[in-house]
């Protein structure tokens, strides 16, 4: 498998970037620019992640393609559509958004998340974006969440049926999908589950941790590998079953010194599971 991450530092051009993913140990990186680069500072960086080594796991989009205002839905669209073209350019693994919220808050929770006509809306976005780019090198993918569609994998099989595009694919995140205790104390399982069902459609994968507090009512927290409750030796080996070349992606750190304690506890996990991590 190939580990990444953020960087959370700022760099102004290619030689710096990769200086920085050098520190970390990554071989799999997300995507060091956005649409809105030229098309010469898109070639610079791609170049130097091809002469590296380095695979682009993950385009990300991360707007709202179903808020409730039209102008911010129709700006997020456009913005997905843009994304998912440079995916395609940089030959990345996937393009990455949610599938987003009816709520006020563009991630969060909502009662209409879970409507029947809101799951076709759904559909109806994915499919857009897809035809709108036609892409052959990339796939674009959502990410689970907690409380929108997809929150199982069961559901995310469903959704890939009828979206019904090849270039629709699986950007997994158990952690974002263990919900509940039943999923929470029997996490390995649930884990091995999602491998089962969505293995062949997965581009991409987030690694986090879990910790449920012991006290009414629940109340799971997204935490940093290695201080959680997620085995890990038994994870990885499932992601190395995948592809060698499976990007692994840790996230949601505060700063550069704590997304390289969480990179080497990984490897230290598939050192001891016998995985080879790129």
């Amino acid at each position: 498998m190939r580990l990444g991450g953020g960087i959370e530092r700022e760099y102004k051009d290619p030689d710096e970037w990769l200086r920085l993913v050098r520190e970390l140990g990554y071989s799999a990186v997300l995507s060091p620019v956005d649409s809105s680069a030229d098309s010469g500072t898109i070639r610079e960086y791609l170049a130097c992640a091809k002469a590296n080594d380095l695979v682009i796991g993950e385009v990300g989009v991360w707007r709202n393609c179903l808020s409730k205002d039209d102008a911010e839905r129709r700006e997020a669209m456009e913005y997905a559509k843009a994304q998912l073209a440079l995916a395609e350019e940089m030959g990345a693994c996937c393009c990455v958004n949610i599938s987003g919220s009816r709520g006020e808050i563009w991630d969060g929770f909502d009662r209409e998340n879970y409507l029947p006509e809101v799951y076709e809306m759904v559909v109806d976005s994915v499919r857009e974006i897809i035809d709108a780019v036609h892409p052959k090198n990339t796939f674009y993918t959502i990410e689970p969440m907690p409380w929108m569609v997809p929150d199982s994998p069961e559901q995310y099989l469903r959704l890939i049926e009828d979206v019904d595009r090849k270039a629709f694919g699986v950007h997994l995140d158990f952690v974002n999908m263990i919900n509940c205790p039943e999923r929470y104390v029997n996490s390995t399982e649930f884990i091995r589950r999602c491998f089962e069902l969505l293995g062949p459609y997965i581009k991409s994968i987030h690694g986090k941790d879990v910790l449920m507090e012991t006290a009414y009512t629940t109340l799971i927290h997204e935490v940093m590998p290695g201080t959680g409750t997620l085995d890990y030796t038994e994870i990885l080996p499932m992601v190395e079953k995948l592809d060698s070349d499976m990007p692994f992606f840790v996230e949601h750190l505060p700063d550069f010194c704590t997304y390289r304690q969480a990179a080497d506890y990984i490897r230290k996990c598939a050192g001891k599971a016998g995985v080879a991590v790129r």
